[in-house]
C-alpha cells in the first residue's frame, strides 16, 4: 500500500499543493513524491515529536500538512504532541503510518501497532482511515485531502485475492454474501478472509462486510441491519487490540440501535501469547486471526442454536 500511497499523494500534489514530511523513513518507497515536491517534501528526521509539532506549526499557516513514519513511530511517540498541538486546535494534518497490526513481524512489539487507531480516536476532532486494499487508497487519500479534520491513514500490505472484483470505495462496503451470519472486517487481513470464505458455498460462509472508517459517525448501515435480522450471528476481525477497537464501536451501535444477537465474537489482536516474536502470520495465529477459525466460530454458533 506504501506504493499506491505514493502515487495517489503526487496525484494530489498537482491539484492542491501540500507540505509533506518524514521522520527519516520511505527511503526506495517515496522518492517519486520527494522529486515532484521539491522543498515542500521535508525529511525531519528521528525527531518525531518535534515533526508532528512542526506539521501543526504548517497546518495554523493555512497549509495542509502529511506526516509520515511507520505506525507506532507516527501515533505512540509523539502522542502529546497530536493531542496538544493538532487535534485541541483541529488542524489539518494527516498523519500516516505504514505497517499496522503485527506487519512489521519479527521487528517485535516495539514496531508493532496493536492500539493505533483506538487510542488516537480517544482524541478530539481525529478520523482513522484503515484501507483494507491498495485500491481502496486513493478515494481515501482523496477523501482525507477534502476534510479539514485531523487524519491517521494506517497501512497495511494488500491482500486483495486475484478473483475479487471492489465497488466503489466507501466507509462500509459488503464485499460478499454468504448465509452463515455476517463478519465485519478492518484492514487488509480482509482480503485472507475473503479468499477462504469464496472457496466455501454461500450456506456455509458468512456475508463479509469491509469497514474503512472510524469512529462511527454514519452509524450501521440499513443493508447490514437487515442481514443480522435475518441471521444475528455477528463476528467482528481486526489486528488491532480489544480495547478502542472497531469491534467494541460497533458493538456499542449495534446496542445502541436496540439490536438483539444470538452471537458476537470479536477477533483481533491478543499481544504475545507466548512471549515470542515471529511473522505476521505467526502473531496472527497465536491471536486466532486464521481465517479457518474465524469462519468455523459462525459454523459453531449456527450448531448451538
Amino acid at each position: 500500500m506504501r506504493d499506491a500511497t505514493c502515487r495517489s499523494l503526487i496525484a494530489l500534489y498537482r491539484d492542491k499543493p501540500f507540505v509533506f514530511l518524514t521522520g527519516d523513513l520511505g527511503f526506495r518507497a517515496l522518492e517519486p513524491l520527494r522529486d515532484a515536491m521539491g522543498p515542500r517534501f521535508i525529511n525531519a528526521g528521528v525527531a518525531e515529536q518535534n515533526m508532528v509539532s512542526v506539521a501543526a506549526g504548517i497546518a495554523k499557516a493555512g497549509e495542509q500538512c502529511w506526516v509520515y513514519s511507520i505506525a507506532p513511530f507516527i501515533y505512540a511517540r509523539p502522542f502529546e504532541q497530536i493531542r496538544n498541538d493538532i487535534c485541541l486546535h483541529g488542524f489539518d494534518v494527516k498523519l500516516v503510518g505504514n505497517g499496522g497490526g503485527y506487519a512489521y513481524g519479527s521487528m517485535g512489539s516495539t514496531h508493532h501497532a496493536l492500539e493505533d487507531y483506538g487510542a488516537l480516536l480517544t482524541l478530539q476532532n481525529i478520523h482513522a482511515f484503515i484501507p483494507a486494499f491498495a485500491d481502496d487508497v486513493s478515494p481515501i487519500i482523496r477523501r482525507m485531502s477534502e476534510s479539514r479534520h485531523p487524519g491517521y491513514l494506517r497501512l497495511g500490505r494488500c491482500e486483495k485475492p486475484a478473483s475479487l472484483r471492489l465497488p466503489a470505495y466507501a466507509a462500509w462496503r459488503c464485499l460478499i454474501d454468504g448465509a452463515a451470519g455476517v463478519a465485519i472486517v478492518v484492514g487488509p487481513i480482509a482480503g485472507s478472509l475473503i479468499e477462504t470464505a469464496l472457496r466455501r458455498a454461500p450456506t456455509e460462509r458468512p456475508g463479509i462486510w469491509v469497514l474503512s472508517e472510524l469512529p462511527l459517525s454514519g452509524g450501521v448501515p440499513a443493508a447490514l441491519l437487515d442481514q443480522l435480522a435475518r441471521d444475528p450471528r455477528l463476528v467482528v476481525v481486526e489486528e488491532h487490540a480489544a480495547h478502542g477497537s472497531a469491534g467494541h464501536l460497533v458493538a456499542a451501535e449495534l446496542l445502541s440501535a436496540g439490536m438483539s444477537l444470538a452471537s458476537f465474537r470479536h477477533f483481533c489482536a491478543k499481544g504475545y501469547p507466548s512471549g515470542a516474536y515471529g511473522s505476521q502470520a505467526f502473531h496472527r495465529k497465536e491471536s486466532g486471526l486464521e481465517p479457518e477459525t474465524i469462519l468455523n466460530s459462525l459454523t459453531a454458533s449456527a450448531t448451538a442454536r
